[in-house]
C-alpha cells in the first residue's frame, strides 16, 4: 500500500466538502492532510476543479515545501501551509479558502468582533486578522512569506494556535487549522458563519458590544472546559 494513501484520502475528502458547503467557487481555496510521522502533507492540485478530483491526485509535499510524490503542481498556497506546518507542531490539517464573508472581513482588515455565544462557543477571542504584507514580504516568496505573516501576528497578539484555529489574512482571504483536517474544514464553516453574523450583527447596530466575559467563559466552557457537558 502507498505510504500516503490514508492522507490523500483525507485530503481528498476534505477538500471535496468546501463546494458542498458553499465556501468555495470554481478552483478557489484547498485543503491540506498532514501526517507527522513521515513528515510530509497530501494537498489539492493547483487548478484542478473539484469535481475532477480524486485521492490519487491529491500532491504530497514535506515540510519544506518540495514535491514528494504526484505529477501536478500542487495548491499555489502550498508553501504557506508548510510553513504552518512546520513551525506549529500540533496541527495535522490546513484550510484556506476565499469564502465571501471571511473575505470580506479580511478586505477590511478587521477582526471579527465576539459579538456573540455561536462565536464564544468556538474561541473566546475575536477572530484575528494580520495586516496587509509588507512590500518586501510581497516581492519575496510570497506564499512562504504569507505563513510567516500569519504567525507573527499570533505572535504580536501573545495568541496560541490552539487558542484561535483561524485567522484572517488582510486583504486577502482566511485560513484555519486543526489537528485533522476534517476539523480545519469545521473551523472554515464556523468562521464563515460567525462572519456573515458579525457584519449583520453590525448593520443592525453599528454600536454593538462585544459578548460580556461571563458569557464568553459560559459558552466556551461548557463545549471545551475541564467540566463541559455539552453533547454525548
Amino acid at each position: 500500500m502507498n505510504p500516503y494513501q490514508e492522507i490523500k484520502e483525507e485530503a481528498y475528502a476534505a477538500n471535496m466538502q468546501l463546494p458542498k458547503l458553499g465556501l468555495v467557487l470554481f478552483t478557489f481555496g484547498n485543503v491540506s492532510a498532514a501526517d507527522r510521522n513521515l513528515g510530509v502533507f497530501a494537498i489539492k492540485p493547483s487548478g484542478v476543479p473539484y469535481d475532477q478530483l480524486s485521492p490519487s491526485n491529491m500532491v504530497i509535499v514535506d515540510f519544506d515545501g518540495n514535491t514528494v510524490e504526484g505529477d501536478l503542481r500542487p495548491s499555489s498556497d502550498t508553501r504557506t501551509h508548510a510553513v504552518l506546518y512546520k513551525n506549529w507542531d500540533d496541527i495535522s490539517g490546513i484550510v484556506h479558502t476565499h469564502s465571501t464573508y471571511a473575505t470580506a472581513w479580511a478586505q477590511a482588515q478587521m477582526d471579527i468582533p465576539i459579538f456573540g455565544t455561536t462565536h464564544a462557543d468556538h474561541l473566546t477571542c475575536d477572530i484575528p486578522c494580520a495586516p496587509a504584507m509588507s512590500d518586501e514580504m510581497i516581492a519575496g516568496n510570497y506564499e512562504y512569506e504569507t505563513g510567516f505573516q500569519i504567525i507573527n501576528h499570533f505572535k504580536s497578539l501573545g495568541l496560541s494556535y490552539k487558542e484561535a484555529e483561524m485567522i484572517l489574512v488582510g486583504n486577502h482571504a482566511p485560513f484555519t487549522w486543526a489537528k485533522t483536517a476534517e476539523k480545519a474544514v469545521y473551523n472554515s464553516a464556523v468562521l464563515e458563519t460567525v462572519a456573515q453574523m458579525a457584519l449583520l450583527t453590525r448593520q443592525i447596530n453599528p454600536a454593538a458590544p462585544n459578548l460580556k466575559d461571563a458569557l464568553i467563559k459560559k459558552h466556551f466552557e461548557r463545549k471545551h472546559g475541564v467540566n463541559s457537558y455539552y453533547g454525548q
